[in-house]
């Protein structure tokens, strides 16, 4: 994938305040302090286009990125533990629900799991509330480079057994040695690009 443009566009809190929805978007949902920033600089081949932070809980509102003028990136806050008033996190939920719910130009959620944590109650919840809104999730497994190899396979099954999936499902991702970037923009752009013609027909 040839990244020729990646830039920032809105940050926004309400519907009204998002972009016209005139290109496919993909939106990237994790826990707080996943590596979610991590992962979309290294996707669109920026070191700051998405500011990161040790802080988890810093990314408070929806912020929106044009890619390639091809297709949106959005970056949703992270969900769990963070380091904001109770209040303000409660707000988030319907901001975020708003958006997944009312966007007919979102085409999958790339949901972040820790390679090192064993998802729990919002992992599960988010992956059925996405099923039964018939949103695509893509399930990558990021911070790859912190484990050995056989720590990797094993979490990796253990992660799978706490969602209910397959681990063949889960794609490996490491922001710092880029394993597993094209399979990622593999499985972007077969959700986000129209069929071929004959496919259509």
């Amino acid at each position: 994938m040839l990244i020729k443009s990646a830039q920032f566009l809105t940050s926004a809190a309400r519907p009204e305040q998002f972009p016209a929805p005139d290109l496919p978007e993909v939106a990237f949902a994790g826990r707080s302090n996943v590596g979610k920033s991590s992962l979309i600089n290294t996707l669109v081949n920026r070191k700051k286009l998405v500011l990161t932070s040790s802080t988890p809980g810093k990314t408070r509102l929806i912020n929106f990125f044009r890619v390639n003028d091809a297709f949106m990136f959005v970056d949703l806050p992270g969900y769990g533990y963070a380091k904001v008033p109770h209040v303000e996190r409660r707000g988030w939920r319907p901001m975020i629900e708003r958006y997944l719910t009312g966007r007919e130009s979102l085409k999958a959620v790339v949901v972040i799991l820790d390679v090192r944590r064993t998802p729990g109650p919002e992992e599960v919840q988010l992956l059925a509330w996405l099923e039964e809104s018939d949103i695509p999730p893509v399930l990558v497994v990021t911070k790859a480079d912190k484990l050995s190899k056989s720590a990797r396979a094993k979490q990796l099954n253990l992660i799978a057994e706490a969602i209910g999936v397959d681990p063949e499902e889960l794609l490996l991702f490491s922001s710092k040695t880029r394993h597993g970037w094209d399979a990622l923009w593999k499985a972007i752009l077969e959700l986000t690009q129209p069929p071929p013609e004959d496919e259509r027909a």
